[in-house]
């Protein structure tokens, strides 16, 4: 086996990070994260930003029956680079411009040249910023932990 196809195996995983990332980030952040790296590949469109809903689905206690718990907008986008790589992406709510910057990402991210600079300079500092917010989520959740004890009342 090349090592070329070792890295194409190994890479659905880290592309579905770096997209699950991409996806979570606030739209604003990713949107000035686009405008500082100065990527200049134009992206043709293939499909969308298209809007629509999603039935969301769930389960009593993990292991029950599904059920339908309700309904979710979620937006998608499928762009294509000059080069052939496409890229796709799929968000909560109804950000176009977000969904269409993240397919063109994720088209980039596909193109071994680019990568780097992808996750360099829009994946990492999106990470960052989500387990910034995770922590702090943490921290104000841990501020109203209430510690139940028992004293033991009785005779001896």
């Amino acid at each position: 086996m090349k090592t070329q196809d070792r890295q194409d195996e190994a890479s659905p995983p880290a592309r579905r990070d770096a997209m699950a990332v991409i996806a979570r980030a606030d739209g604003d952040a990713l949107r000035r994260l686009w405008a500082e790296a100065g990527f200049e590949e134009l992206a043709e469109l293939v499909r969308g930003p298209e809007t629509g809903l999603v039935m969301l689905r769930g389960r009593m206690g993990g292991g029950g029956a599904a059920f339908n718990l309700g309904e979710a907008t979620v937006t998608r986008a499928t762009v294509r680079l000059a080069t052939g790589e496409v890229g796709h992406a799929y968000a909560l709510g109804r950000d176009r411009d977000k969904v269409r910057i993240a397919a063109t990402v994720d088209a980039l991210w596909q193109r071994p040249q680019s990568r780097d600079r992808v996750e360099d300079r829009i994946v990492a500092p999106l990470r960052a910023a989500g387990a910034a917010a995770d922590d702090e989520r943490r921290r104000e959740t841990a501020a109203t932990k209430v510690d139940f004890f028992t004293m033991v009342r009785g005779e001896d």
